[in-house]
């Protein structure tokens, strides 16, 4: 078989990065999905990245924020529903500020809602409950939260802590990610009864960074 010629490889490295990311559908059906992606944020990360310059409260240090809820995203076997039409109704101020706790602010709790929650097939206040049951069974690595100075690490370490906090996981269950040279998420994907299920191909691609930066809780 004939080599790709050379102006053909940056063309179909391009097609191969385009067929393994993740793709958004405009909605969808509410309760039509397959599994969950819980994706946990490691909160200074962020904050160096972009919650400082924003301002944001979840970065004031008096919060002891480090790994935070992003979100629990209904997911397909490739892609997932976004931004879903619902008849049920938008989460109330208290509802959203009640989530502040764990997911670091009320805005981004607003936000989870209307482009994940919606898609859930449940009301505002049963997704964020089960959005937090799903955040409060993961053992966040306590290691994780003695380290005192900013650190570069292969993105390989963080996976394994989780798994050996979690042994009831495997390497397919959870992914890490990295965004700016950070340690970005942990994504961890569950089904309906969050119980930890494979990812799907899309989504279990992990970070290769040998030196992303990891810094302290604040």
């Amino acid at each position: 078989m004939q080599a790709p010629s050379n102006r053909l490889i940056p063309a179909l490295a391009l097609l191969a990065a385009i067929l393994a990311a993740p793709v958004a559908w405009a909605g969808g059906k509410p309760g039509d999905f397959d599994y969950y992606v819980l994706s946990l944020s490691w909160s200074p990360n962020w904050c160096a990245t972009t919650g400082d310059a924003q301002g944001s409260e979840q970065c004031d240090p008096r919060h002891d924020h480090g790994w935070i809820l992003h979100g629990l995203w209904p997911q397909y076997h490739r892609g997932y529903p976004s931004y879903c039409q619902t008849s049920q109704r938008a989460p109330s101020r208290a509802m959203t500020a009640e989530m502040g706790d764990v997911m670091g602010t009320s805005g981004l709790a607003w936000h989870q809602w209307k482009k994940h929650g919606t898609c859930s097939g449940l009301s505002a206040s049963d997704y964020y409950a089960l959005s937090r049951t799903a955040y409060d069974r993961v053992n966040r690595p306590e290691l994780l939260r003695k380290i005192d100075r900013s650190l570069r690490l292969p993105a390989s370490v963080i996976e394994a802590a989780f798994l050996e906090a979690n042994p009831e996981w495997s390497k397919d269950t959870v992914t890490i990610t990295c965004k700016d040279g950070y340690i970005q998420e942990a994504r961890v994907c569950l089904s309906r009864a969050l119980k930890p299920v494979p990812c799907g191909q899309d989504v279990v691609k992990d970070c290769t960074l040998k030196d992303a930066r990891f810094e302290p809780i604040r």
